[in-house]
Protein backbone atom coordinates (compact mmCIF):
# COMPACT_ATOMS: atom_id res chain seq x y z
CA UNK A 1 0.00 0.00 0.00
CA UNK A 2 2.89 2.34 0.62
CA UNK A 3 5.87 1.09 -1.37
CA UNK A 4 7.35 -1.03 -4.14
CA UNK A 5 4.29 -1.44 -6.36
CA UNK A 6 3.94 1.99 -7.87
CA UNK A 7 3.18 5.25 -6.14
CA UNK A 8 1.50 5.27 -2.74
CA UNK A 9 -2.26 5.06 -2.88
CA UNK A 10 -4.54 7.67 -1.23
CA UNK A 11 -4.65 7.05 2.51
CA UNK A 12 -8.44 7.20 2.74
CA UNK A 13 -8.76 4.44 0.14
CA UNK A 14 -6.18 2.23 1.87
CA UNK A 15 -7.89 2.70 5.24
CA UNK A 16 -11.22 1.74 3.67
CA UNK A 17 -9.62 -1.29 1.99
CA UNK A 18 -7.98 -2.44 5.22
CA UNK A 19 -11.22 -2.02 7.18
CA UNK A 20 -13.01 -4.04 4.48
CA UNK A 21 -10.40 -6.79 4.80
CA UNK A 22 -10.84 -6.89 8.58
CA UNK A 23 -14.64 -6.91 8.25
CA UNK A 24 -14.26 -9.82 5.80
CA UNK A 25 -12.32 -11.88 8.35
CA UNK A 26 -8.70 -11.00 7.63
CA UNK A 27 -6.98 -11.05 11.01
CA UNK A 28 -3.28 -10.72 10.15
CA UNK A 29 -1.90 -7.40 8.96
CA UNK A 30 1.75 -7.57 7.97
CA UNK A 31 3.91 -4.49 7.65
CA UNK A 32 7.47 -3.27 8.05
CA UNK A 33 9.30 -0.04 8.66
CA UNK A 34 10.77 -0.28 5.15
CA UNK A 35 7.37 0.15 3.49
CA UNK A 36 7.22 3.82 2.71
CA UNK A 37 9.53 3.97 4.70
CA UNK A 38 7.37 4.04 7.84
CA UNK A 39 4.21 5.22 6.11
CA UNK A 40 2.59 1.78 5.94
CA UNK A 41 3.01 1.29 9.69
CA UNK A 42 1.45 4.70 10.30
CA UNK A 43 -1.41 3.80 7.96
CA UNK A 44 -2.12 0.47 9.67
CA UNK A 45 -1.79 2.16 13.06
CA UNK A 46 -4.72 4.38 12.12
CA UNK A 47 -6.79 1.31 11.29
CA UNK A 48 -6.02 -0.98 14.21
CA UNK A 49 -6.32 1.54 17.00
CA UNK A 50 -9.77 2.11 18.43
CA UNK A 51 -10.11 5.23 20.56
CA UNK A 52 -6.32 5.36 20.86
CA UNK A 53 -6.04 1.76 22.09
CA UNK A 54 -5.05 -1.40 20.25
CA UNK A 55 -8.18 -3.45 19.71
CA UNK A 56 -8.54 -7.24 20.07
CA UNK A 57 -11.69 -9.26 19.73
CA UNK A 58 -12.61 -12.27 21.86
CA UNK A 59 -16.30 -12.19 20.99
CA UNK A 60 -17.61 -15.69 20.11
CA UNK A 61 -19.28 -14.58 16.87
CA UNK A 62 -16.07 -12.89 15.72
CA UNK A 63 -13.92 -15.90 16.68
CA UNK A 64 -16.17 -18.28 14.77
CA UNK A 65 -16.27 -16.02 11.69
CA UNK A 66 -12.49 -15.47 11.80
CA UNK A 67 -11.84 -19.21 12.14
CA UNK A 68 -14.24 -20.07 9.31
CA UNK A 69 -12.62 -17.45 7.09
CA UNK A 70 -9.12 -18.74 7.90
CA UNK A 71 -10.17 -22.33 7.14
CA UNK A 72 -11.53 -21.19 3.79
CA UNK A 73 -8.48 -19.09 2.86
CA UNK A 74 -6.11 -21.87 3.92
CA UNK A 75 -8.27 -24.47 2.14
CA UNK A 76 -8.08 -26.85 5.10
CA UNK A 77 -10.67 -28.56 7.31
CA UNK A 78 -8.80 -28.01 10.57
CA UNK A 79 -6.24 -25.56 11.99
CA UNK A 80 -3.62 -27.25 14.17
CA UNK A 81 -2.96 -24.36 16.55
CA UNK A 82 -5.37 -21.44 16.78
CA UNK A 83 -4.05 -18.31 18.48
CA UNK A 84 -6.19 -15.89 20.45
CA UNK A 85 -3.77 -13.09 19.72
CA UNK A 86 -3.90 -10.99 22.88
CA UNK A 87 -6.77 -10.94 25.32
CA UNK A 88 -9.94 -8.95 24.74
CA UNK A 89 -10.56 -7.38 28.14
CA UNK A 90 -14.16 -6.54 27.21
CA UNK A 91 -15.08 -10.25 26.98
CA UNK A 92 -14.56 -12.66 29.89
CA UNK A 93 -11.84 -15.16 29.00
CA UNK A 94 -14.26 -17.97 29.89
CA UNK A 95 -16.56 -16.82 27.05
CA UNK A 96 -13.69 -16.59 24.56
CA UNK A 97 -12.28 -19.99 25.47
CA UNK A 98 -15.78 -21.48 25.53
CA UNK A 99 -16.17 -20.64 21.85
CA UNK A 100 -12.69 -21.93 21.03
CA UNK A 101 -13.56 -25.14 22.90
CA UNK A 102 -16.64 -25.53 20.68
CA UNK A 103 -14.43 -25.08 17.61
CA UNK A 104 -12.16 -27.85 18.95
CA UNK A 105 -15.17 -30.11 19.55
CA UNK A 106 -16.37 -29.44 15.99
CA UNK A 107 -12.94 -30.44 14.64
CA UNK A 108 -12.20 -26.99 13.21
CA UNK A 109 -9.17 -26.40 15.44
CA UNK A 110 -6.98 -28.88 17.33
CA UNK A 111 -5.23 -26.77 19.95
CA UNK A 112 -5.60 -23.35 21.59
CA UNK A 113 -2.83 -20.77 21.95
CA UNK A 114 -3.16 -17.67 24.11
CA UNK A 115 -0.93 -14.70 23.44
CA UNK A 116 0.30 -12.35 26.15
CA UNK A 117 -2.10 -13.40 28.91
CA UNK A 118 -1.66 -12.82 32.64
CA UNK A 119 -1.17 -15.92 34.79
CA UNK A 120 -4.60 -15.50 36.40
CA UNK A 121 -6.22 -15.32 32.95
CA UNK A 122 -4.34 -18.41 31.82
CA UNK A 123 -5.54 -20.35 34.89
CA UNK A 124 -9.16 -19.30 34.26
CA UNK A 125 -8.92 -20.19 30.57
CA UNK A 126 -7.28 -23.54 31.31
CA UNK A 127 -10.26 -24.56 33.49
CA UNK A 128 -12.58 -24.20 30.47
CA UNK A 129 -10.32 -26.04 27.98
CA UNK A 130 -6.66 -27.06 28.10
CA UNK A 131 -4.42 -24.35 26.70
CA UNK A 132 -1.69 -25.95 24.58
CA UNK A 133 0.76 -23.07 24.41
CA UNK A 134 1.12 -19.50 25.54
CA UNK A 135 2.85 -16.98 23.31
CA UNK A 136 4.90 -14.62 25.44
CA UNK A 137 8.07 -12.63 25.67
CA UNK A 138 10.87 -14.82 26.95
CA UNK A 139 14.16 -13.01 26.77
CA UNK A 140 17.28 -12.12 28.71
CA UNK A 141 15.19 -9.74 30.77
CA UNK A 142 11.85 -11.53 30.88
CA UNK A 143 11.86 -15.16 32.08
CA UNK A 144 8.85 -15.46 34.37
CA UNK A 145 7.00 -18.48 32.98
CA UNK A 146 6.45 -20.45 36.19
CA UNK A 147 2.64 -20.50 35.91
CA UNK A 148 2.65 -21.94 32.40
CA UNK A 149 5.15 -24.63 33.33
CA UNK A 150 3.13 -25.64 36.40
CA UNK A 151 0.07 -26.19 34.23
CA UNK A 152 2.04 -28.14 31.61
CA UNK A 153 1.48 -25.48 28.97
CA UNK A 154 4.08 -25.05 26.24
CA UNK A 155 5.62 -21.72 25.35
CA UNK A 156 5.98 -19.98 22.01
CA UNK A 157 8.66 -17.43 22.85
CA UNK A 158 9.28 -14.16 21.10
CA UNK A 159 11.83 -11.39 21.55
CA UNK A 160 14.49 -13.92 22.53
CA UNK A 161 17.35 -11.52 21.88
CA UNK A 162 15.69 -8.61 23.65
CA UNK A 163 14.90 -6.45 20.61
CA UNK A 164 18.37 -6.69 19.11
CA UNK A 165 20.15 -6.05 22.41
CA UNK A 166 22.80 -8.67 21.64
CA UNK A 167 23.22 -7.68 18.01
CA UNK A 168 23.68 -4.07 19.12
CA UNK A 169 26.63 -5.08 21.30
CA UNK A 170 29.39 -3.88 18.92
CA UNK A 171 27.61 -0.54 18.51
CA UNK A 172 27.30 -0.17 22.29
CA UNK A 173 30.95 -1.03 22.84
CA UNK A 174 31.97 1.52 20.21
CA UNK A 175 29.70 4.15 21.78
CA UNK A 176 31.08 3.52 25.28
CA UNK A 177 34.68 3.45 23.99
CA UNK A 178 34.30 6.77 22.17
CA UNK A 179 32.77 8.36 25.29
CA UNK A 180 35.63 7.14 27.43
CA UNK A 181 33.46 4.76 29.44
CA UNK A 182 35.61 1.70 28.71
CA UNK A 183 39.06 1.37 27.56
Amino acid sequence: MSAFYGPSKPESGMIALTNHAIDSGINVLDTSDVYGPHTNEILLGKVIYEDGKYSYCGDPAYLRAACEASLKRLDVDCIDLYDQHRIDTKVPIEVTIGELKRLVEEGKIKHIDLSEAFASTIRRAHTIHPITVVRLEWSLRSRDVKEEMELGIGIVAYNLLECEFLSSGPKLIHLFATKGCIG
